[in-house]
């Protein structure tokens, strides 16, 4: 038996699917602005655009394993 999340998650598939390669990468580019305004709203008091954009980019950054070749360049 088949949920309503797996019938919708069908759907958006079968839309995006749909889309030339342009759109694609539209949608994706609007869905990102969607999602930075959404988290630069969510502080108190919101934090200006380009803030959001690097308070994002440290943190996906800290996880990451420095690069050897980098530190190599660097030395």
């Amino acid at each position: 038996m088949r949920s309503v999340a797996d019938l919708l998650r069908a759907e958006d598939r079968a839309i995006v699917e749909s889309l030339s390669a342009g759109e694609r990468v539209a949608l994706a580019l609007a869905l990102g602005a969607r999602d930075l305004e959404a988290f630069r709203l969510a502080h108190e008091p919101p934090l200006p655009p380009a803030e959001a954009a690097r308070v994002l980019e440290r943190r996906r950054q800290a996880g990451r394993r420095p690069s050897r070749c980098l530190a190599e360049l660097t030395d």
